[in-house]
C-alpha cells in the first residue's frame, strides 16, 4: 500500500489516529439518486450491472469524484455471493432481490455448494483492479460483503421480510441445522472478503443489515460464534468495519464480535456507544432521511453530531444506513463539504 493511501484521512481514522478533519463516505453513495448512475446503468438489469466490471467501476469512481468523499466503496451487492452456492437470485423491478429456491429444508442446506470465489465471481477482482487504477492515489477503496446472519436470512426468507418467520423457525426448532447453515455462510464470506483484500481493496465493511431482528441473548446464541469466526479470519489484513442495523442493544455484542471500526445506524447515540464499548474507531451515524430535508436541516443535524464528537480521533462520518433514491444530490454534496469544513474548524479550535 502506498504512503498516500496509508496516510489518508479515512485509513488514519480507521486506526483511531488523529486527522486534520473528519473523513466522510456514505453508504450507497453510488446509487439511484444520482443522474450519472442512471446514465451508466441505462436498461442493464441489476444483476448484470453488478457483474459488468467496467460499469461497476465507473459508477464507483463517479460517486467519489462527484461528491468529493474520502473513500470509494466497490459498487456491488450483498447477494450475488449466493448464486455460486446454488441459489437462484434475481432482482425484480419495484420488488428488489428474490430467491426462487429459498432454503427451507435439511436437504437444501446439504445441497449448498462452497465454490472458490475467484473462480465463481471473477468480475469482482476485475472491477477492483479497474477502480484502483482510476481513483486518486490517496483515496482508499472499500470492499464489502454480508455477515453470515444477513446472508443466511436472505437465503431462508427468499426476499425482504418484516417478521423473519422462516429464519426464526429454523433457529428455534433446529439449532444444529441452523449452526450448520451459518458455518457454510461464514466460510463463503471469509473466502469472498479475502478475495477482495487480495485484489486490492484498502478496507472492508461487513454488513449485518438484518441483525436488528434479534435480541441480545439470541445474538449471543445463534450469531456471535460465526461473526467472531469471520472477523478473526480477516483480521490484521486491512481495517474492517462492522456495520449492523436495527437494534442499539446489540452494539456491545457487535463490538465484542470483532472489527476495527464499529459502524452504527441512526438509532444509537454515537458518543455514548463509543464510550461504552471502548471502540478504537466508530462510523456514522446521521439519519439518511435528513438528506431529504432542507439544506439548513442537513447542516444543523451534521453539526450536532460533529460537535458531540468534537476533536476526538477515530470518527468516520457516514449515514446510519444508505442514501435513498429520493435524495437531492446537492444536499449530499453540501453534507460532504460541511463535514470537511466544520470538522477542520473544530480541530483547529481544540
Amino acid at each position: 500500500m502506498t504512503d498516500a493511501l496509508l496516510n489518508s484521512a479515512f485509513l488514519r481514522a480507521c486506526r483511531g489516529e488523529a486527522t486534520d478533519y473528519t473523513p466522510i463516505w456514505l453508504n450507497r453513495q453510488a446509487g439511484r439518486y444520482m443522474p450519472e448512475y442512471h446514465a451508466v446503468k441505462g436498461t442493464t438489469p441489476s444483476l448484470d450491472f453488478f457483474k459488468t466490471p467496467h460499469l461497476a467501476a465507473q459508477v464507483t469512481c463517479d460517486a467519489q469524484r462527484i461528491l468529493g468523499v474520502d473513500a470509494a466503496i466497490l459498487f456491488a451487492d450483498l447477494l450475488p455471493i449466493l448464486e455460486p452456492m446454488g441459489l437462484e437470485l434475481d432482482y425484480l423491478p419495484g420488488v428488489g432481490p428474490q430467491i426462487a429456491n429459498p432454503i427451507r429444508t435439511h436437504e437444501a442446506i446439504d445441497a449448498l455448494r462452497l465454490e472458490d470465489a475467484r473462480a465463481s465471481m471473477p468480475y469482482i477482482p476485475e472491477a477492483i483492479s479497474l477502480i484502483r487504477k482510476e481513483l486518486p492515489e490517496n483515496i482508499p477503496l472499500i470492499g464489502f460483503g454480508g455477515a453470515p446472519f444477513t446472508l443466511a436470512s436472505y437465503a431462508i426468507e427468499g426476499q425482504g421480510s418484516r417478521n423473519y418467520v422462516h429464519v426464526k423457525k429454523l433457529m428455534y426448532s433446529d439449532e444444529g441445522a441452523w449452526h450448520a447453515l451459518m458455518t457454510q455462510f461464514t466460510h463463503a464470506s471469509i473466502d469472498y472478503l479475502t478475495m477482495q483484500i487480495e485484489a486490492g481493496v484498502q478496507a472492508i465493511q461487513v454488513f449485518d443489515s438484518w441483525i436488528g431482528c434479534l435480541g441480545v441473548s439470541e445474538f449471543n446464541r445463534f450469531v456471535a460464534p460465526h461473526s467472531k469466526a469471520l472477523f478473526e479470519a480477516i483480521a490484521g489484513k486491512v481495517p474492517v468495519i462492522h456495520f449492523g442495523t436495527g437494534n442499539p442493544a446489540l452494539s456491545a455484542q457487535m463490538a465484542e464480535s470483532g472489527g476495527d471500526v464499529l459502524a452504527l445506524d441512526w438509532r444509537s447515540d454515537l458518543v455514548s456507544v463509543w464510550d461504552e464499548t471502548g471502540a478504537k474507531a466508530v462510523q456514522g451515524n446521521l439519519d439518511p432521511i435528513v438528506l431529504c430535508a432542507s439544506r439548513e436541516a442537513v447542516v444543523q443535524e451534521a453539526d450536532h453530531l460533529l460537535s458531540a464528537v468534537g476533536s476526538r480521533a477515530g470518527h468516520i462520518f457516514n449515514l446510519g444506513h444508505g442514501i435513498i433514491p429520493e435524495t437531492p444530490v446537492d444536499n449530499v454534496k453540501a453534507l460532504v463539504d460541511f463535514v470537511h469544513e466544520r470538522s477542520a474548524q473544530i480541530r483547529r479550535s481544540a
